[in-house]
């Protein structure tokens, strides 16, 4: 095992990529080069917030090295850790459709990478450590709010199976920088925090377009047009270092057909990627290129959300006004994402030919969705082609009641086979618990509210009434209008509800589903029977298997939010906590040791651009009426957690 001065640094990317040879660290276009090296900025009196020990054990490091008095030191960008060489990251993006030019690490560093007992190569980078080149208008900081919601849910993404950048340490500290956390006018203090990420390598499609020339719709460009050089050398690196069968396989062949071969395997972990985001209802937010794996891991963890109540339109980031990445369009989205990669890259591999390869997305992302659903639902013996139409029902089901995502996936493991013993009143009680996870009325309209200013919904009205002409010129803004006018619908709709009414026709639907789902298992029992397995015994490996599948606890906003106030009260104990629940999500809940407590009332926060979560105006709207209260992590969220927004 290792210590802190013993961690087996190899810096390969430096190594074998260009690092920009001029050291002045102005916030700079830097042409020709990958990297640049930076250093971190030390910060006062620096505080271990939560540290995950599995993913330290990534690095060969013990328990007791977190035990150290220094461990804060080094984990601050305070003491650097000896081996490493920090350096900056150079890339480009396209932002919200739109290409930004250069934006690279602005607010993170490249430590080196560590290679530990098993061979494996970890790249670690410290997120929050000061500014870079790449910081622009910013000052390189992270605040407690952004860097507590990555740390926890870099490790809960983990854990629930899904390919993820890891998170190692989250440490505070008395240096402050001002944040306006409403964007009200209103800035305050907040304390620096840095995080450290780890993963085999933070490369992402924006590495790659760094070569583009100058947008036709924007007119920017990447910092390193014409460099062909460069791209090969980066592809070259990319494949020998992180595909390295492919690299087998053609290192000594046609160099196109190697980073080909490439492309097609960043597609289909990309669509397998977004498969399994879209079965545990897990919203990244800005899946802008910038933000896109070339290794197929989910990285850059800002305004992410799980959803609570299902909705395919959930938008969990506060800043997408014109929805473009709702739950339902994320796999679309990663698809439109490889096709710039595609572009990128076109001056090594001809467009035409990884052009041709995008289908296998679809192709991919239907076959490990369908399979993974097909696990959720406890279909387990056969496979047959209605099985598709069971989940979209499920689904629709979900929407129309506006039930719980999460909790209504875990419950169906408690419907048993039927032949099972007590079968009905074993169904009767999954058919109350579902009823119990649906949206009130109220629920419903909140869910409805305006996301527009009134003023400027007015003004966009009588334009578009005035010329509509100007439809199409509004491009996101239309978007935007679009989903507000749906909601304005649906609001008025549920105007004359009743609370109910509502329940009576829920449970109506509930049954309506659940008969199919039964129509459905029988065909499991039937298929069990044949393979002369027992009913009771082949009931209860499925609910082991969808129990393993379908977590119990996810990270929702209002787990996270809780945990963030009592840090800054200076508590860290709750997010402790918070990390040692989320190492165990399949698990079932232990009795006195699944609850959360709070003794604060619900104020919004958000951050600048990463994120943290909040109220959309900071109103006294996401308080409750009460001065404590305790809340399980597996329950139905508190109404208050509707208020919360994420910027």
């Amino acid at each position: 095992m290792a210590t802190l001065e013993t961690l087996n640094f190899d810096n390969k990317a430096l190594r074998d990529l260009p690092v920009d040879p001029n050291p002045d660290n102005r916030q700079k276009q830097v042409p020709g080069a990958c990297f640049s090296k930076v250093k971190p900025t030390p910060v006062k009196n620096p505080q271990v917030v939560a540290v995950s020990l599995p993913a330290l054990q990534l690095l060969d490091l013990t328990p007791a090295e977190v035990e150290r008095k220094d461990f804060a030191e080094y984990f601050a960008g305070n003491k650097l850790l000896p081996g490493s060489d920090p350096a900056a990251h150079c890339y480009c993006g396209h932002q919200f459709g739109s290409f930004a030019g250069q934006l690279g690490d602005g607010a993170t560093m490249y430590l080196g990478e560590v290679v530990n007992k098993a061979g494996e190569r970890w790249e670690i980078q410290f997120k929050g450590a000061g500014l870079t080149p790449y910081s622009r208008t910013a000052d390189g900081r992270k605040v407690l709010r952004s860097s507590m919601r990555e740390f926890l849910c870099s490790e809960a993404i983990h854990h629930l199976g899904i390919p993820t950048t890891r998170a190692g340490t989250c440490v505070t500290s008395d240096s402050k920088v001002i944040r306006d956390i409403f964007y009200s006018g209103d800035p305050k203090e907040e304390r620096c925090t840095i995080i450290l990420r780890i993963a085999q390598t933070f490369l992402r499609f924006g590495s790659f377009e760094i070569f583009k020339p100058a947008d036709e719709d924007t007119g920017r460009q990447g910092p390193s047009i014409g460099r062909t050089d460069i791209l090969k050398k980066l592809l070259d690196y990319t494949v020998s270092t992180f595909y390295p069968q492919i690299w087998e396989d053609h290192k000594d062949g046609d160099r196109q057909e190697m980073y080909l071969a490439m492309f097609r395997e960043v597609v289909r972990r990309t669509a397998r990627l977004v498969a399994e985001w879209q079965c545990v209802g897990w919203c990244h937010g800005v899946l802008n290129t910038d933000n896109m794996s070339i290794i197929g891991v989910t990285i850059d963890y800002g305004p992410f959300g799980f959803m609570d109540k299902y909705d395919p339109k959930f938008i969990c980031n506060g800043s997408d006004d014109g929805g473009r990445y709702t739950y339902e369009s994320q796999p679309e989205i990663c698809k439109w994402n490889c096709g710039k990669l595609a572009e990128a890259i076109q001056d090594a591999v001809p467009l035409e030919k990884t052009k041709a390869e995008l289908d296998i997305f679809d192709e991919e992302f239907s076959k490990h969705y369908t399979t993974k659903m097909r696990k959720k639902l406890g279909l387990r013996q056969k496979a047959f082609p209605e099985d598709k139409e069971m989940v979209d029902s499920l689904l629709k089901t979900m929407e129309e009641t506006g039930s719980d995502f999460t909790n209504t996936f875990r419950c169906l493991s408690r419907m048993p086979l039927p032949g099972v013993a007590e079968f009905e009143s074993k169904r009767s009680g999954v058919l109350d618990y579902l009823v119990t996870q649906c949206s009130t009325v109220e629920e419903m309209k909140k869910a409805c509210s305006p996301r527009m200013d009134p003023r400027q919904l007015q003004m966009m009205m009588l334009m578009i009434q005035s010329n509509p002409g100007l439809l199409p010129a509004l491009g996101r803004g239309f978007t935007a209008l679009a989903g507000e006018l749906e909601r304005m619908e649906k609001l008025k709709e549920l105007e004359s509800e009743t609370e109910v009414a509502k329940a009576g026709r829920d449970k109506e639907k509930w049954n309506e589903w659940l008969l199919k789902y039964t129509d459905r298992l029988k065909l499991e029992a039937e298929a069990a029977n044949e393979k002369t397995v027992s009913i009771e015994a082949a009931n209860q490996e499925r609910v082991s298997a969808m129990n393993a599948c379908n977590p119990r606890v996810v990270l929702r906003n209002y787990i996270a939010q809780n945990a963030i106030e009592a840090a800054e009260k200076g508590d860290y104990s709750e997010a402790q906590h918070v990390l040692k629940v989320l190492e165990r999500p399949f698990d079932e809940a232990v009795p006195g040791k699944d609850i959360v407590s709070s003794g604060e009332t619900k104020a919004a926060v958000n951050d600048e651009a990463a994120a943290s979560a909040s109220s959309s105006k900071g109103s006294n709207s996401a308080k409750p009426s009460h001065s404590s209260r305790t809340e399980s992590y597996d329950g139905k969220p508190p109404e208050w957690s509707m208020d919360l927004r994420v910027t």
